[in-house]
């Protein structure tokens, strides 16, 4: 009897360390099987990398998946890389690099349209604003005062050299003279331009930037912004692709003394047209989690996040949604709409009710009191 007790002891240990070995190799495995993929975003200290530590921290982490932030020269690099390199499964691309593809594929650009026509929106971000950067003892005070000037547009590939040159073909009609075009990134066109090797360095980034928030508070005092001149007939042509927006000085309190209004251009997430069941599912739970964790994002994320809409608003012609993930977002979004409202329901019938209650246990008030019902506490002291 004791042998057969010591021997179901023995049975009961070993049943418990394979379940132990067990459990251990499923949490290793779990651990394994994170998808790894990757988001090209843009500069080191520009906003486009904040928001995809911030995608891989709060939405893809709890999907399951293992988002590396890939740093790029910017929106044109993203889109290339969208699109061609491997484990890239997530871009940060600005609207107007995005609208040129799609006009240089409809004007017969073979490669654009191979390159574009296969990607596909997630979601509208935020509004990223440029910024038209000058030296403090410049004469110049508006942004239709750089034509003909030395201007640093951002490096070729990135989004801000497709904003510079765009909006300068839009004002006034013609490009940037070659012997007046640099391409250098933020950092180096903010020193050259501080040296006088340049006069004017156009810099596309969400506010606040970590650019000039961690920027030396000596250089900060040579710089300053050019403004946006709503009555310019610059700005009205500039108007025809780009919105205005105001740098406020509460982004950098440090640095400018008012709010300066200036022009913003749309950032999206995006994505490829994938059709293995794999890269679907991945994908469809980043959706989910996406809108499941918009809140975290808001409340934890770059201060960009607050101006973000959890929407899928309509799309400008041949721009299109990837679909599995459209779906996910846009049935979450119901979800959240139909809680949200149904919260509001209940605190409004609570109202009423409390209303009604109040209305019932008021005292009605009397034109005259008597002495005795005074004496009762029947009158509105």
């Amino acid at each position: 009897m004791f042998i057969t007790k010591c021997m179901r002891n023995a049975a009961r240990g070993a049943l418990a360390l394979v379940a132990s070995a067990g459990l251990i190799g499923a949490g290793s495995s779990q651990a394994a099987d994170a998808v790894p993929y990757k988001i090209t975003t843009g500069q080191e200290r520009g906003t486009y990398i904040q928001i995809g530590q911030d995608l891989s921290k709060y939405v893809a982490e709890p999907a399951g998946i293992e988002l590396e932030v890939l740093p790029s020269k910017g929106s044109a690099e993203n889109v290339q890389r969208m699109r061609y390199e491997p484990g890239v499964k997530f871009a940060l691309v600005q609207s107007d690099v995005y609208q040129a593809y799609m006009d240089m594929a409809t004007s017969g650009n073979v490669e654009a349209g191979k390159i574009i026509k296969p990607l596909r929106l997630i979601m509208p971000l935020y509004d990223e604003e440029i910024y038209f950067v000058t030296r403090s003892d410049s004469p110049m005070k508006y942004i239709h005062e750089i034509k003909g000037k030395n201007i640093s547009v951002g490096p070729i590939g990135s989004g801000t050299a497709q904003s510079a040159e765009t909006l300068y073909r839009l004002m006034f009609g013609e490009p940037i003279a070659d012997a007046n075009e640099q391409h250098l990134n933020n950092e180096d066109s903010l020193a050259k331009l501080i040296v006088g090797k340049i006069d004017v360095a156009v810099i596309v980034a969400g506010q606040p930037a970590k650019l000039f928030q961690d920027m030396n508070p000596e250089l900060l005092k040579q710089i300053k912004l050019l403004r946006l001149d709503t009555s310019a007939p610059e700005t009205a042509r500039a108007k025809q692709t780009y919105f205005p927006a105001t740098i406020r000085t509460t982004s950098y309190p440090n640095w400018i003394q008012e709010d300066t209004p200036t022009l913003t251009v749309k950032a999206f997430l995006v994505t490829y047209d994938y059709g293995l069941r794999g890269t679907v599912g991945a994908l469809s739970k980043f959706a989910d989690s996406l809108c499941t964790n918009f809140d975290t994002l808001q409340a934890q994320g770059h201060p960009k996040w607050k101006q973000v809409h959890l929407e899928l608003p309509p799309l400008t012609r041949g721009w299109k949604y990837y679909p599995p993930m459209e779906k996910h977002l846009r049935a979450c979004i119901a979800q959240r709409t139909a809680a949200a409202e149904k919260a509001q329901q209940n605190s409004t019938r609570k109202v009423a009710v409390r209303g009604d209650q109040d209305a019932t246990d008021q005292k009605p008030k009397k034109a005259a009191c008597s002495a005795q019902e005074k004496l009762l506490l029947l009158c509105d002291q």
